[in-house]
This record gives C-alpha cells, structure tokens and sequence, in this order.
C-alpha cells in the first residue's frame, strides 16, 4: 500500500521533472518550493538512491531516476484513466477545471456558454484565464484551451474542431463618406488601414481580386494593434478600414455602425479548436464544455454572416 507521504514524493517528483525546476512544480502543486524539494528529497531517503541532480539552472534526471519516472508516469496514467472512467459513469462533469481563452473571443463568445455550464453542474469548478499567446497546456497545467490557426503536431495534445472564422474588410460609414469607397484592393493603398499586429509582426489579410482569386495583402497599418476589441473600436470610430472575423464585427454590422468594403467575399481566415492533454478517456468536465461551445457557435448569429457574400 502506497503511503500518503510517499505519493507525495511521487507527486512532487513528477511534476518536478515535467517542469524543470522545483518553483515551476511548486506553482502546479499549490505548495512551496520549499516543500517540493523537501518530498523529492524524502522521497529518494525512502528509495536509497538519487533521483536529480540539483545545479542551480535546471534538474537532471540520473539513470535511477528516469527509470523511477517513467514507471510514476505509467502508474499515475493508470491511476488517472480509472479515476477518468468513475467520472465518466457518474455522467455529471465534477472537479475543477482549469481553461485558457484567447481575451476577446473568450470574454464575447466563450464565457457565455461556460457560465451557462456553471449553472447547470454544481460539482463543476471552473478556473479561466485570458491571453493571446500559446499557452503549454501541460507543463501551465491547463485543462482545456481554444486556439485559433494551424495546430502544432503533438501527440501529447486532442483537439477538436469548433468552427471555421471568417473574415472580410470593414469601415465605418463616416469614413467611406469622407474617403470614398474603393472599388478595387488596389485603391486601398490610398486610404487608412488598420491591421492587427504584435511583436512587429502584422497579421496578413486573405483577400480576392476581381477575378475571384486568392489574395494575401500584407497592409501598411496607419494604426497596428495587437488586441481584437481596440481594433474594431478603431473601425467603428472611423479611423479607416480593418480586416475583421465575423464573431466581433456582427452587432456593429446590424446596427449600421460598420459596412463591408467592396461587398467583398468572407474568407475562412482561421481554424478555430477546443485542446486538452491526451488521456485514455475523456474527463466529463472537458467532454462537456467541448461539446457545449460546438452546440452554442454552430448556432451563434454571427455564423450566417460568413456562409456567403454578404450583400
């Protein structure tokens, strides 16, 4: 019979080596750095050999101790999935769960559907935090994420499709009134643009010419921002024109606030996936909330914007 102290160790031991260094592992565990390495350290007492080697930059694994490890791995996988399949019977989502959002798409359209799910499962917890990076959901010890764009190939991630983004030009009334309207991508290099970018990299736009071909316009931003809201406040102010996906753009597009340049075709700018640590069997918790957010955007009113050229 494993000893609580003893999991600890185990515990501690592991997540001292997927992360790197006894503050990361700290920080996953909710202990002190401290306590960490004083359970790694028992730990190796207990087993008579040393498991890391300590510098002062990083962790080593010895030969004993990668051995010792990936045993823990398989032990704690086994573990989990049982502990997964109890879950999954029990058919209610319980525990906490820890999720990372992309800030404007997961403040608009994501936490609706989460604090739904909040309501309807009492035993759900839930833990949400909110950027536009790429977030390691392993070694941050995240449960679940959206992201948009090409996935890496990780065979330690699942993913799931959500949707499809689309995305087209915009520009408020104002400013086509006081600019005019161009009538072809060419004559947009005579007005204001306003692109999305970070790190002094600018997002590019997905386009198509008079002739129907593809297009990619890499525009000379007049005003670069690095978060989706400001950009469509931007456009909404009258600033110029902005290449915008249709989830942000489409109460402004009802209430007339904003029109669509050139009437031109939405492009499907973006893959947009639900990710969470492989396992043997999906955690309801996860299974819930994926199945919740591909119900909720399939229904979404701002995905009938893009499913033709709007007009």
């Amino acid at each position: 019979m494993i000893e609580s102290a003893n999991l600890q160790g185990l515990l501690a031991f592991v997540h001292a080596v997927e992360a790197g260094s006894f503050t990361r592992a700290a920080n996953r565990l909710h202990l002190t750095k401290s306590a960490v390495g004083k359970a790694v350290a028992q730990l190796e007492g207990r087993l008579g050999i040393r498991l890391l080697n300590r510098t002062t930059r990083r962790l080593n694994l010895t030969p004993e101790g990668e051995a010792y490890y990936e045993a823990c791995v398989r032990a704690l996988g086994e573990l989990d999935a049982a502990q997964s399949l109890l879950a999954s019977r029990r058919e209610r989502p319980s525990g906490r769960l820890r999720i990372d959002l992309p800030m404007a798409f997961g403040r608009r359209c994501a936490v609706p559907v989460l604090f739904d799910l909040i309501g309807r499962y009492p035993e759900l917890d839930m833990e949400m935090s909110f950027n536009d990076r790429r977030v390691d959901l392993i070694e941050e010890g995240f449960d679940l994420t959206i992201r948009f764009g090409p996935l890496d190939d990780t065979p330690s991630l699942k993913a799931r499709r959500l949707f499809a983004q689309r995305s087209t030009m915009f520009a408020a009334p104002g400013y086509l009134n006081a600019r005019g309207r161009p009538t072809s991508l060419d004559e947009l290099a005579g007005h204001a643009l306003i692109a999305y970018g970070r790190d002094g990299i600018i997002a590019p736009w997905y386009l198509r010419d008079a002739e129907g071909r593809p297009r990619v316009m890499r525009p000379r931003g007049r005003l670069v921002i690095g978060h989706g809201e400001p950009l469509l406040d931007a456009a909404v102010a009258g600033c110029g024109i902005a290449y915008l996906p249709d989830w942000l753009v489409h109460e402004h597009l009802a209430r007339g606030e904003l029109e669509v340049v050139l009437d031109h075709p939405w492009h499907e700018s973006a893959e947009v996936h639900a990710l969470w640590p492989a396992t043997r069997t999906l955690a309801p918790k996860i299974r819930v909330v994926v199945d919740a957010l591909i119900a909720a955007f399939a229904a979404a009113p701002w995905r009938d914007l893009g499913t033709a050229s709007p007009g």
